[in-house]
């Protein structure tokens, strides 16, 4: 009996050694992209921008964003992950540049919204592109931890970390500066996740890929109606962060100008919601194992949010500017989001001959949740207000209570067996489960 060779502590954390670097470049770019997601609002609002322009150009950003998203994996295995990753990079610093050098000075709304619009396009190409190249290089026995490192990234630095830094930077900078800074940050995390991985992986297409990508992309379409039960698990995908891309527009100016906080102390707020969001991912993803996947999505997420989501309007207005009270309930919308962790595992088991397709859809609900929520602040918040506005969510919500109940697993009665399907994979059946602490929120 020989001994093996000590493992790294990158190892043992279940990181893939080759792409550690990477883990560190994402964080960082994550870092810069949601430096501006506490404050761009109330700070192009202040540049003389109305409240409805500025929530019409959140949602183009979320549209280029959801359509990436779409799009990074067919990319990925046209073009190799590393190629859609220098592609996002570039897209985000040359739109970065435009909006601050030429849109922000001019307060050109039309170059506003080709900036900041065409610039939703460049994270998700870049991060989703690293999930790919993930997904290529960790065996499959450390693949749900190697992902739950990357949600952590993801969400760690959007809008976790990148509120702090914005908390920190703006009395000491200014608003404006700061947005170079979010542009240090991104083109530095980029450079080290690109210059410093040396995995061959990221430079040619997945292996195994069957299907050609014009196929791939239309089959993460029509997959949506071929299997009913995928298209409403990307429906819940897409109810589960709308409020939160709808809330980074109406928020920041609520907490600020109606509940008497100050902008850093909103940024506080967010940093604690999501910093809670994340810890909660992990959480989820072992309530979901052992209480089920579509009970903890439906209870802890669609009911729970439901809740939290009045509770965030309900409490601060009531009780005015208190710090600890506006923490807590902060901190359990947060917490709630995550309650929808096990769709990550859930989705692609409705459908295991298509697992790839099943993710692009959850993908294009996730991506659509990036602009469906600034879009309902765009088309409520003048005739009904924020409160209108919040109680729409908590109703997006409840829906998803109702959804959840009908994503039936495969190995369910009435539905195909799975079990096979595992088997012929050499995986066991409670592999599908791995990968529910992954999600994100």
């Amino acid at each position: 009996m020989t001994n093996s060779p000590p493992r790294s502590l990158i190892t043992r954390l279940g990181i893939p050694p080759t792409l550690a670097w990477g883990y560190l470049g994402l964080l960082l770019f994550m870092i810069g992209d949601g430096v501006e997601s506490g404050y761009l609002s109330p700070y192009l609002i202040d540049q003389g921008i109305s409240e409805s322009r500025v929530a019409l150009l959140f949602t183009v950003y979320g549209i280029a964003a959801g359509i990436a998203a779409w799009l990074s994996g067919v990319l990925s295995d046209l073009w190799g992950p590393r190629r859609v990753m220098w592609t996002g990079l570039g897209i985000w610093g040359a739109f970065q540049l435009l909006f601050l050098l030429v849109a922000i000075p001019l307060t050109s709304y039309p170059l506003l919204m080709l900036a900041y619009g065409l610039r939703g396009l460049g994270y998700p190409l870049f991060a989703y592109g690293f999930l790919v190249w993930i997904a290529n290089v960790t065996p499959r026995v450390r693949l749900g931890t190697a992902m739950g490192w990357f949600w952590f990234a993801f969400t760690g630095g959007l809008p976790t970390l990148g509120s702090l830094v914005a908390g920190g930077l703006i009395p000491h900078i200014g608003a404006y500066a700061t947005l170079w800074a979010a542009l240090v940050l991104v083109v530095a995390g980029g450079l080290i996740a690109l210059l410093l991985v040396r995995d061959d992986h990221g430079a040619r297409r997945p292996r195994g890929a069957g299907e050609g990508p014009v196929a791939t992309l239309l089959g993460s379409v029509t997959i949506l109606w071929r299997n009913p039960r995928v298209g409403a698990g990307s429906v819940v995908r897409v109810i589960n962060t709308a409020s939160q891309f709808g809330f980074f527009v109406i928020m920041p100016i609520h907490f600020t100008r109606t509940v008497g906080f100050s902008l850093t102390q909103w940024l506080h707020l967010l940093s604690a919601m999501f910093a809670t969001n994340i810890f909660a991912n992990l959480l989820f993803g072992v309530v979901g194992d052992r209480f089920g996947w579509r009970r903890t999505i439906a209870w802890f997420g669609g009911a729970g949010c439901t809740l939290s989501t009045l509770l965030l309007f309900y409490v601060p207005d009531a009780a005015g500017a208190n710090f600890p009270l506006a923490l807590l309930v902060a901190a359990f919308y947060g917490a709630t989001l995550a309650g929808y962790v096990p769709l990550s595992a859930l989705v692609p088991t409705l459908e295991p001959k298509h697992q790839g397709q099943a993710l692009a859809a959850l993908n294009l609900g996730a991506g659509a949740s990036t602009f469906v929520g600034p879009a309902v602040v765009a088309a409520f918040v003048g005739p009904l207000g924020v409160e209108g506005v919040v109680w729409i969510f908590a109703g997006m919500y409840a829906v998803s209570c109702v959804l959840a109940p009908f994503l039936k697993l495969p190995d369910e009665p009435g539905t195909a067996d799975v079990r096979g399907v595992a088997a012929q994979r050499g995986d066991a059946p409670e592999d599908t489960a791995a990968g529910a602490a992954s999600a994100p929120a």
